[in-house]
């Protein structure tokens, strides 16, 4: 049986732009994530929070993070065991589009792209 949170992910997923979710947004030194693909620093990656990384398919699916009116995309390959609910982790390279390294932590409006 499918937990709402999982439900809205999937139509999330599914419908594209549906739903905003609200968090702090990190960064990580990206390596061989969840999705079993190896990445760098370089790539344009995201790891999601347990709460919206419920599917199979979430591999590989591209999010949209907005903050302060900039915009940029992020490829799903890994799960954030440490991040709460709605929040995200990226690489240095996805951060540094939206601001600088030296904040650490950030809130942000991120969405499912639609693919």
């Amino acid at each position: 049986m499918f937990s709402l949170t999982q439900l809205v992910v999937a139509l999330s997923c599914t419908l594209g732009h549906v739903l905003a979710f609200d968090g702090d947004l990190t960064y990580y030194t990206p390596g061989l994530g969840s999705c079993g693909q190896t990445n760098t620093e370089s790539d344009k990656v995201v790891a999601l929070a347990p709460a919206q990384f419920t599917e199979a398919g979430i591999c590989g699916k591209n999010i949209t993070i907005s903050l302060n009116g900039k915009t940029t995309t992020a490829m799903v390959v890994d799960k954030c065991m440490g991040c709460s609910d709605d929040s995200i982790d990226v690489s240095p390279t996805v951060f540094t589009e939206l601001t600088s390294l030296d904040t650490g932590r950030v809130k942000i409006s991120w969405t499912f792209s639609a693919d």
